[in-house]
């Protein structure tokens, strides 16, 4: 119950800082947005009509008909998000930031739109829209959600060219390319993952130190020298971003010859890192 309220609190900031983003940076400069959120930007550029009761309406819609995507706790902080995102844009609807810098504006309007989609799907919820479409692509897909909703938003964000003119278009694309990295960055986290493969003569001692000093589990892999045709083992260790340096001095106290490579990895799931299940 406790975690659930935390994680409602943090949708209702998420919409609001979402909304900030809609009302200080992107109406006054006349910049466009990507989905739901864009089209109802060119409706009030064209009409007036409020964004925050519009986008009530197309995201209620858009919500009935994907609900069917979405498991319950998703749909509920759904709803939640889309409630809230309607009543800040109204709230908010007359706030104004001074500054006439469409570059300062696109930056800003980008980080505070990232900022609060991030904290939205972080606990699990949506903000409807095209944002049910891109957690579609990474159920079934494997998409990445961040560069799935840029490429359902870009789409939208193109259409009102012929409203906001080539400038103001451009701006757009760099304000959505920043809240994409911004929210990449809050869905994700900085605890980025490292897998470590490491070949040496001293195989078993660096793996025996890497089991005591960090506390890691070690997989060794078989493989061979192609030239040589010499039996290699190499060990594989997946561990987090600040114990990279830690494996380093391991490797090189014992073995200043060894090979090794480190990559990216995203997602990690098992015994010491995350549930498969969640």
């Amino acid at each position: 119950m406790k975690k659930r309220s935390i994680d409602i609190l943090i949708i209702m900031a998420g919409a609001l800082i979402f909304a900030l983003a809609i009302n200080l940076f992107v109406i006054p400069n006349e910049f466009g947005e990507g989905g739901v959120t864009g089209i109802t930007i060119i409706l009030y550029y064209l009409f007036g009509w409020s964004p925050g009761l519009v986008s009530l309406v197309f995201n209620s819609v858009l919500l009935a008909i994907g609900h069917k995507f979405l498991d319950r706790t998703t749909t509920v902080y759904t709803i939640i998000a889309v409630l809230f995102n309607s009543v800040f844009l109204y709230l908010t609807e007359d706030w104004r930031i001074a500054s006439d810098e469409p570059m300062i504006n696109a930056i800003f309007g980008g980080i505070f739109a990232g900022v609060g989609i991030g904290l939205v799907i972080r606990v699990g919820g949506t903000t409807a829209g095209t944002t049910i479409l891109a957690r579609m692509m990474n159920k079934y897909m494997d998409w990445n959600i961040s560069y799935a909703l840029l490429f359902f938003d870009l789409i939208v964000a193109f259409s009102s060219y012929f409203i906001i003119g080539a400038q103001s278009l451009m701006f757009t694309i760099v304000m959505l390319y920043i809240g994409t990295k911004v929210m990449d960055f809050i869905i994700e986290g900085i605890s980025s993952k490292k897998a470590v493969t490491i070949i040496s003569k001293e195989q078993n001692k660096i793996a025996e130190q890497v089991n005591v000093v960090m506390d890691r589990g070690v997989t060794v892999l078989y493989g061979q020298g192609h030239y040589t045709k010499a039996p290699k083992e190499i060990l594989y260790i997946v561990i987090s971003k600040p114990e990279v340096s830690t494996l380093k001095k391991i490797v090189k106290s014992i073995d200043k010859e060894a090979f090794i490579t480190i990559h990216d990895v995203r997602d990690v799931f098992g015994e010491g890192f995350v549930d498969i299940a969640k």
